[in-house]
């Protein structure tokens, strides 16, 4: 008997979530913790978007305001530094043990390169959101998502740096998305735009029938 014949999907049942995750993940007794997390990694992203944006240090740093770098947009010439980042990620992939896999690189050189100065853009703009989507807790899991996403990137360029550890813990927030906003918009937004999980983040008072 093939393997298709012996699913039966009437007899799939629902395995429940391990105690620990749902404590972790989705109870909102755990929402101060996914608070901090948010904050930290919605701060990454919006220092690295604004210093791409202005070429000016918004970190907590002795360099606070002080210009450290060119813009990546609206500078005339737009794309240059991203074409020296892909420049840079190029010669990574050389060598027997490339810190850049080649199928990248052939998507960097062929597709990134000549459109250095839209990705620019994308990507400027991109960490801007993610940053500022995560601070204000504003739909926390698509921006963490979408965090990770340009974390995989990065580091698929060969551009290690913090990335793993922000990327890591954008991860968890994707894994708690219906409790890491609880203290944000989320707690507004989603309830509004409704959710897949049993319950509200927003208590309702129980109907009273009337006779």
């Amino acid at each position: 008997m093939s393997i298709s014949k012996a699913i039966h999907p009437s007899d799939a049942t629902h395995i429940p979530e391990p105690p620990i995750a749902r404590f972790l993940f989705a109870d909102t007794r755990m929402a101060w913790f996914w608070l901090i997390v948010r904050l930290y990694v919605g701060y990454q992203w919006i220092t690295a978007g604004l210093e791409k944006l202005t070429g000016r240090d918004f970190s907590i740093s002795p360099t606070f305001g002080k210009a450290v770098t060119t813009p990546w947009v609206f500078t005339g010439h737009d794309g240059a530094a991203m074409q020296g980042f892909v420049s840079g990620a190029l010669k990574l992939a050389a060598g027997s043990h490339p810190a850049v896999q080649g199928w990248y690189a052939s998507f960097l050189q062929n597709f990134v390169l000549p459109s250095a100065p839209v990705f620019a853009y994308v990507v400027t703009f991109g960490e801007i959101c993610v940053g500022l989507g995560l601070i204000f807790g504003v739909l926390t899991g698509i921006a963490a998502f979408f965090g990770v996403f340009m974390n995989l990137n990065f580091m698929l360029a060969g551009a290690v740096s913090i990335n793993p550890v922000i990327g890591g813990l954008a991860v968890l927030l994707v894994l708690a998305w219906r409790v890491a906003g609880y203290y944000g918009v989320d707690s507004y937004l989603l309830p509004l735009l409704g959710t897949p999980w049993t319950g509200r983040l927003v208590h309702q008072a129980p109907s009273v029938a009337h006779a």
